[in-house]
């Protein structure tokens, strides 16, 4: 399983869509991921006291785009990268984000 954090406005342009594409595919190439161990040092680093987020949760055996792990420029940790759109039956669950833990 990996995950990916959306804004809930985000989410709705495509919450009934056949797939979902973050801004980060046309400007990178690739959608930011990660897995459980890392999803809270992500919500740490890049979303503290940002309202209104979801997490998806994406299986990756079911994921139609290419999948890598790539290290991270800082550390070189290995983070999981969409390369194309993500299908939305990969989408097994889509979590609100209790923004009281972000603070």
């Amino acid at each position: 399983m990996i995950y990916h954090v959306v804004s809930k406005a985000n989410w709705q342009k495509f919450e009934n869509e056949a797939e979902y594409v973050a801004d980060s595919l046309a400007s990178e190439g690739f959608i930011h991921c990660s897995t459980e161990t890392q999803t809270a040092g992500v919500l740490e680093r890049y979303y503290a006291h940002v309202p209104n987020l979801l997490l998806l949760h994406i299986e990756e055996q079911y994921l139609r785009s290419e999948l890598k792990y790539e290290p991270a420029p800082n550390s070189g940790e290995l983070f999981p990268h969409v390369f194309g759109p993500i299908n939305r039956d990969s989408i097994v669950e889509v979590v609100e984000i209790d923004s009281r833990l972000l603070s």
